[in-house]
């Protein structure tokens, strides 16, 4: 639910300001879902430029920086409960390792919850993808003299890296599971290290091909979108985790 009601309202938002359709649907990935990682899935199913996608990552970071240190101290000022402010961080901040960070500041519980919430966001970006991917190409690319895209088209579009992230988890989860959670910790740490390098370079590669040239008729319409997205998110999440997660018992 959190992610329909964000994803809606950045897209409506977006829209309404007149923001370009690809861009509005990086944003709107990006805040809604998980960050660098949602909008490189949406930057493939939509065929965005490579600014539009730099751009957002730039966005993504800047705003989950402080909300490292600043989600916690709020949760603290609320007297959130832990599984409560856990929920509350995980169904916000936009990466996994600032939401690790988060949760870890709160507490041990707090780390558990929040590292489940966002992983379960994560999950949904498979979803997000085939939907931009299908409504690119039959709705904003396509006139009505067009012919219907083919399904080879359709495939050529799709983030593949989406079906790797996928398979990545259900390997570690069966394979956890098989092996036992002590004997499998090893193994996880050395991937998520390497997960971490990959993406640095990633990070790194995507910067190179920023200009910002291309994004200067946008202003400052794409930050103050991101934004209030943000701040939707935050409301919104409170109330879903106070909702869900008051009483909660990890035990």
């Amino acid at each position: 639910m959190l992610i329909a009601v964000v994803f809606g309202f950045t897209w409506w938002l977006a829209g309404r300001l007149g923001l370009d359709d690809r861009l509005r649907a990086l944003l709107a990935s990006a805040v809604s879902i998980c960050g660098v990682s949602a909008a490189i899935a949406a930057a493939g199913a939509v065929q965005a430029r490579k600014e539009q996608l730099a751009y957002t990552a730039s966005m993504v970071i800047l705003f989950a920086l402080p909300s490292i240190f600043l989600l916690p101290a709020a949760a603290s000022l609320l007297g959130l409960a832990q599984a409560v402010a856990g929920a509350w961080v995980g169904g916000n901040i936009d990466t996994t390792a600032a939401v690790s960070a988060a949760g870890a500041i709160v507490g041990e519980q707090a780390l558990q919850i929040a590292t489940i919430v966002k992983t379960t966001q994560n999950a949904l970006l498979g979803v997000v993808a085939v939907a931009l991917t299908a409504y690119f190409a039959f709705s904003v690319e396509r006139d009505a003299a067009a012919a219907r895209p083919r399904a080879r088209e359709l495939w050529e579009r799709f983030p593949k890296f989406v079906l790797g992230f996928l398979a990545a988890s259900i390997i570690a989860t069966l394979w956890t599971g098989a092996v036992g959670a002590a004997a499998a910790k090893p193994v996880i740490t050395t991937v998520n290290d390497l997960r971490t390098l990959f993406l640095i370079l990633a990070f790194v590669s995507i910067g190179l091909e920023f200009r910002v040239a291309p994004l200067r008729e946008a202003g400052w319409l794409p930050v103050g979108v991101f934004a209030a997205a943000t701040a939707v998110n935050l409301l919104v999440g409170l109330g879903l985790a106070v909702l869900l997660f008051s009483g909660f018992d990890a035990a």
